[in-house]
């Protein structure tokens, strides 16, 4: 018991000690890079503490050897624009011009779904609000809206508040969304007389669908470029 105290404190200091040369970007900017770094740590400290057949001495200097290494990358990509692009990858416009980009989302491997719930984490339930949406380095999404879509208030107006409806996903990825389209009551026929409108033969042919607050239906078909 002795033992497994002394490891489990200086594991303890250790970690505390190099984690804190770190920097704080290890938390307020968790890249890949950054990820990997915190995981190994958390496994050499481990190995420290369980597995008596390492010695305390190998592994502290394993620690701060493995977290020299990382101090030394990070400096070096301080200077090299190349080697931050390739430990932290660089941002991607997931959204252009109000139009989603198919090719951004395949190389991200990121979903409709996805993409949906990073907006609503941005306060924006519409596709049709968001002029860019950028995916950062560290799996954030940054959204700048369309001009006029910024929230304005009724009280800001002297207007008297009314209820309103939440935008709702009706076709994602060539596929219609069945739950949805129940819970509003907008029918399967309601949905085909409005794509032949609209020019659309085929669900399929559709990226995204949105009903709309007022009851029209946003559509982006697929390959629609940014203009």
């Amino acid at each position: 018991m002795l033992e497994m105290t002394i490891r489990t404190v200086l594991s303890f200091i250790v970690l505390l000690t190099l984690t804190r040369l770190l920097g704080k970007k290890q938390l307020s900017q968790l890249t890949v890079f950054t990820y990997i770094t915190g995981i190994v740590l958390g496994e050499m400290a481990g190995e420290i503490i369980i597995n008596k057949d390492v010695r305390i001495i190998n592994g502290i200097y394993v620690m701060t050897l493995w977290c020299a290494l990382v101090v030394v990358v990070e400096y070096v990509s301080m200077k090299s624009a190349s080697l931050r692009v390739l430990l932290d990858d660089e941002p991607s416009i997931v959204i252009k011009k109000g139009l989603i980009s198919e090719k951004a989302l395949k190389k991200q491997r990121l979903n409709l779904d996805d993409l949906t719930m990073q907006l609503r984490l941005n306060d924006v339930f519409s596709i049709t609000d968001v002029e860019y949406a950028i995916l950062e380095p560290n799996g954030a999404l940054t959204v700048m809206k369309k001009q006029g879509k910024d929230p304005v208030t009724k009280e800001d107006m002297n207007m008297q508040p009314e209820p309103v409806g939440m935008p709702a996903e009706i076709i994602s990825d060539g596929k219609i969304v069945e739950k949805n389209l129940r819970e509003l009551g907008y029918s399967r026929r309601d949905l085909d007389n409005e794509l032949r409108r609209q020019g659309v033969a085929d669900i399929k042919a559709v990226l995204y669908a949105e009903l709309q607050q007022d009851g029209s239906l946003y559509i982006q078909k697929r390959n629609e470029a940014a203009r």
